[in-house]
C-alpha cells in the first residue's frame, strides 16, 4: 500500500522530515541576518565618510591660506565607529544619527558643545572658518602676552632724593682773636677781684664787717 502521510509533517522529536534540526536552521538564519546588518552598517559608514570627505575638500582652501608657521590646526579624517573630521585637537565634525546632518563640536573644560549643525556643507564651512579665525586671534594675544612677560614690567626712573644743605663749616678763629679773648677774660676777672677787695677793705674800715673776718 502507498504511504499517504504528508511528507512535510514534523517528526515526533520536532525535526523536519528533511533531517535538519530546528536550532541549526535558526543559527543559519541568524548568521545571514547578521551579515545583512553588517552590510547595512558598513554602507552607512561609507556614506558618512563620503560626506566628511566632501566637507574636507570644501575646507581645503581655508587651511591652504594659513601661514606656514601656524601648527595648531591639523585637519584629518579619522574612520571608526563614528567617523570624524578633526579641525584641531579639540574641535571636529561628525555626522548626526540621521547620517545627513553635519555636527561641528568642540571639547571644552565644561564638556562637549555644538558650535554648528546643518545638513548643508556651506554653513559648516563658514562655522569652521570663523572658528579658525578666532583661534588665530587667541594665538596672537598669547604671543603678545609672552613677549610682555619676557621683557618684564617697565621700570620707572625714580627722581634722586634732594640732598639736605650741608651746614657751612665754621672757620677757626684767628690766633690773635683767641689771645684777646683770654686777655679780656683775665682783665674782667682782675677788675672784678680788685673791686671786691676794695669793697671789703672799705667795709672793714667802717666796722661793717662781721666779727669773724
Amino acid at each position: 500500500m502507498r504511504d499517504e502521510r504528508p511528507q512535510d509533517l514534523p517528526a515526533a522529536n520536532g525535526a523536519p522530515r528533511g533531517g535538519v534540526p530546528p536550532l541549526r536552521e535558526a543559527l543559519r538564519r541568524a548568521r545571514v541576518e547578521a551579515v545583512e546588518r553588517t552590510d547595512v552598517v558598513i554602507g552607512l559608514k561609507h556614506v558618512e565618510l563620503g560626506r566628511l570627505e566632501a566637507l574636507r575638500d570644501a575646507l581645503a582652501p581655508v587651511f591652504a591660506d594659513l601661514p606656514a608657521e601656524i601648527d595648531i590646526f591639523d585637519i584629518g579624517l579619522v574612520p571608526g565607529e563614528r567617523p570624524r573630521l578633526f579641525v584641531d585637537m579639540v574641535a571636529f565634525v561628525e555626522m548626526a544619527r540621521d547620517r545627513k546632518t553635519y555636527r561641528f563640536l568642540r571639547d571644552g573644560r565644561h564638556g562637549r558643545g555644538a558650535i554648528a549643525e546643518s545638513a548643508e556643507i556651506q554653513p559648516i564651512v563658514d562655522a569652521v572658518t570663523s572658528y579658525v579665525a578666532r583661534r588665530l586671534v587667541e594665538r596672537e594675544r598669547l604671543l603678545a602676552d609672552d613677549v610682555f612677560d619676557d621683557a618684564g614690567p617697565a621700570v620707572m626712573e625714580q627722581p634722586a632724593p634732594a640732598l639736605a644743605p650741608t651746614p657751612a663749616a665754621k672757620r677757626p678763629s684767628p690766633v690773635w682773636a683767641r689771645v684777646l679773648a683770654v686777655l679780656f677774660a683775665f682783665g674782667v676777672g682782675g677788675a672784678f677781684g680788685a673791686a671786691l677787695v676794695i669793697a671789703v677793705i672799705a667795709a672793714a674800715a667802717k666796722g661793717l664787717m662781721p666779727w669773724f673776718i
